[in-house]
């Protein structure tokens, strides 16, 4: 008996083997690079300043998902805060769209909390504090008066085995805040650990990465002070 043609065989398994409808397929994520994240951030204050012109010499909140996630206007009422988080931010960032993310508010502080992703992407931690050297010098160069708060890298669960590199960070950066009466150093590194010498978990959501209300509720006591 004949054997049937190759190529019409071939076509018939391509064709049973193809989804019925491809449309119907999910689509891939598409890859938001860092500069795409900061342009739709930027289109989304602007759009918010047009709308409600913010206070000028506020208090502004600049960093990554930590800040993003930090309703300051509840936290801390009757100041005149403004939140301009960005998540999955570095220090880096800060330091490359200060004329956007800074002047424009003229803020008589500015509370930074960022550098927890810089390390988690492979920085060093020498690197953080220099970027956060350069942030301060930058805004500088244009609003001497301005004071900053650095609040320290959080030692978290999910990133518990990049602690040392964090405290050393927040060392040099510590370090660096004491040589200029403009800036301040908030340590939340052992409030926000138990007996164990552990984070402590009710102060993180389920990721162990981000703070849960009682995580804000212990960081809105320790930053106080420093904006009143």
């Amino acid at each position: 008996m004949a054997r049937p043609p190759l190529l019409p065989c071939l076509v018939f398994c391509l064709v049973a083997l193809a989804p019925m409808d491809s449309a119907a397929q999910p689509a891939l994520p598409a890859v938001v690079t860092p500069d795409e994240r900061w342009e739709r951030a930027f289109t989304v204050f602007e759009s918010i300043d047009r709308a409600a012109p913010p206070p000028q010499h506020g208090i502004l909140f600049v960093g990554s998902s930590t800040i993003q996630r930090w309703d300051v206007a509840a936290a801390f009422p009757g100041v005149p805060a403004i939140n301009r988080g960005v998540s999955s931010s570095e220090l880096g960032d800060a330091v490359r769209y200060v004329d956007r993310l800074v002047l424009p508010y003229n803020p008589r502080v500015v509370v930074v909390y960022a550098g927890d992703n810089d390390i988690d992407n492979g920085k060093t931690s020498e690197e953080v504090a220099v970027q956060f050297e350069r942030f301060t010098r930058r805004v500088w160069a244009r609003l001497p008066e301005t004071r900053f708060v650095f609040i320290g890298l959080k030692p978290s669960i999910l990133r518990w085995s990049e602690v040392h590199r964090m405290r050393l960070a927040n060392a040099l950066i510590r370090e660096y805040c004491g040589f200029d009466d403009r800036l301040a150093f908030v340590d939340v590194d052992g409030p926000m650990l138990g007996w164990d010498e552990k984070p402590r978990k009710e102060l993180f959501v389920d990721d162990g990465l981000h703070l849960s209300r009682q995580g804000y509720e212990l960081w809105n006591i320790l930053l106080r002070p420093f904006l009143q």
